[in-house]
């Protein structure tokens, strides 16, 4: 005899409450290993799948993609003990959900924290009730008894058939993609992808919108046409643009990383007095000293240190003298919280918004080892695999905006760190050097800091000491 056990949303760590579906990964009756990822979710911090501690045969799923569930809500039912649809189907005795004890046996009794428990995936398989060829999927069970219904999102009936000439689910990957496509309230089950293996991509989304403005601006040019011929007619009539149907505002969901990131800056402007200073520094002797490094190492000698390691390195020497700049502020005590280590946040764009990936104990590596860790942190955030511990915990952050062909800004601090350091683009620009007018390669330095911690003169220190090195690498080498 089959039990039913509910799988509810874990909680997923620093503080989260809430999480958005972004990929179903197991359908209605699906059979699921112990510690499989059964559904791919976004939160404020990072993308991550979440594994189910039971195995069984799925009976129902709660949600849909795009849709928001705060922690401790249903996610799944599963019916643990079933060997084959009919054991799993609602209405049998003993298939009201269950909230398992500790000892039972059916779970892997792991702990889930934003991501997976740690078994590999195991491969599954499909249980599909018998149903004729015109039938629609089978219908989700019934509420389980531990849950309400009024405090459980409706099931998803999980349609199964042909898409695009496959079996299966639509074949997207990109989250971007899919966010573009709810966004457009774009179907992509009517998309045929252009991808490998019928992958659907921005182009095919983009394509669907450009078709669907196309037929709308069709309609409205028909609908206004009568409007404009009576308004000819008239001494003083409305125009024929008058008469066309005004657009209307597109409304972008404040959530995900957009929300969190739109969050932490109010939040940052609002409790942070802060003010910015910047220096324009001479860094060819810098890229110099970095061509040198990376010669050294030969065609074969290892990854390459690239300029935000070095900076990077700049930074830690940096703060190891003015450590005021290494800290943050209890409000709540109104006390300045001097902090013991170095860990240095790194801006990184990606496709889901702006993150930044922390480089742990960066006080105790050298160039090497952090541009290292700054090239395996930033294939993490391209690929949305981040995990919310390697987005949180800074101390102190290095934004490099220099990459967006810009000179100079301003940096929003980091909230709760005390300060930022912005770079802008390294370019050929005339410079006296030794007295005489040349052409060096110049970069502009921007810290913002929190006026709180330290005054103008910390500031400018910690700033000076930094465009000294840039222009003077051996400065830090006497001072290691």
């Amino acid at each position: 005899m089959a039990q039913v056990l509910e799988f509810k949303l874990p909680d997923l760590g620093e503080g989260l409450t809430e999480a958005e579906i972004v990929r179903w990964l197991v359908e209605v009756g699906d059979v699921v290993a112990i510690d499989q990822p059964v559904v791919e979710v976004e939160t404020a911090k990072a993308m991550v799948e979440v594994p189910c501690p039971y195995g069984g045969v799925v009976t129902a799923r709660f949600g849909e993609e795009g849709s928001e569930l705060p922690v401790g809500a249903p996610l799944l039912t599963v019916a643990v003990g079933a060997t084959d649809a009919s054991s799993a189907a609602p209405g049998d005795d003993g298939a009201a959900a269950e909230e398992p004890s500790g000892g039972s046996g059916s779970g892997s009794g792991n702990v889930l924290v934003g991501y997976g428990t740690g078994a590999p995936a195991a491969r599954r398989r499909r249980i599909r009730p018998e149903r004729s060829t015109a039938s629609a999927a089978p219908a989700a069970p019934a509420a389980p008894a531990a849950v309400s219904a009024s405090s459980r999102p409706a099931p998803v009936a999980v349609a199964v058939g042909e898409v695009n000439g496959r079996q299966g689910p639509v074949a997207v990957v990109s989250p971007l993609v899919r966010r573009l496509a709810r966004q457009h309230e774009i179907d992509l089950r009517g998309l045929t992808g252009s991808g490998p293996d019928g992958l659907i991509l921005r182009a095919d989304v983009d394509s669907a919108i450009r078709q669907a403005g196309q037929a709308t601006e069709a309609a409205t040019r028909t609908a206004a046409e009568p409007a404009v011929a009576e308004a000819s007619t008239a001494v003083a009539g409305p125009s024929a643009a008058d008469a066309a149907t005004p657009a209307t505002a597109e409304r972008i969901p404040l959530r995900g990383v957009r929300g969190a990131v739109a969050d932490k800056l109010s939040r940052s402007r609002s409790e942070i007095p802060d003010a910015t200073c910047w220096v324009d520094a001479d860094a060819t002797e810098l890229m110099a000293a970095r061509a040198t490094m990376n010669a050294a190492s030969g065609p074969s000698g290892g990854p390459k240190v690239s300029v935000l390691a070095l900076l990077a390195r700049i930074c830690t020497a940096a703060l190891a003298r003015y450590p005021e700049l290494n800290s943050t502020v209890d409000t709540a005590a109104r006390e300045i919280v001097s902090l013991p280590g170095v860990h240095l946040g790194f801006a990184a764009q990606t496709e889901r918004g702006l993150v930044v990936p922390v480089v742990r104990d960066a006080h105790t590596r050298n160039a090497e080892s952090i541009g290292a860790e700054i090239a395996r942190l930033t294939e993490l955030a391209r690929t949305g695999k981040l995990s919310p511990a390697q987005l949180t915990g800074g101390t102190f952050t290095l934004n490099n905006y220099g990459v967006f062909g810009v000179d100079g800004s301003t940096p929003i601090i980091n909230h709760p760190e005390a300060a930022m350091l912005g770079v802008g683009r390294i370019m050929a620009k005339p410079w006296v050097h030794q007295g005489e007018l040349a052409v060096r390669q110049v970069v502009q330095l921007s810290l913002t800091f929190d006026h709180r911690v330290c005054d103008g003169g910390t500031a400018g220190g910690f700033l000076r000491y930094v465009a000294d090195c840039v222009e003077q690498p051996a400065v830090l080498l006497r001072t290691l």
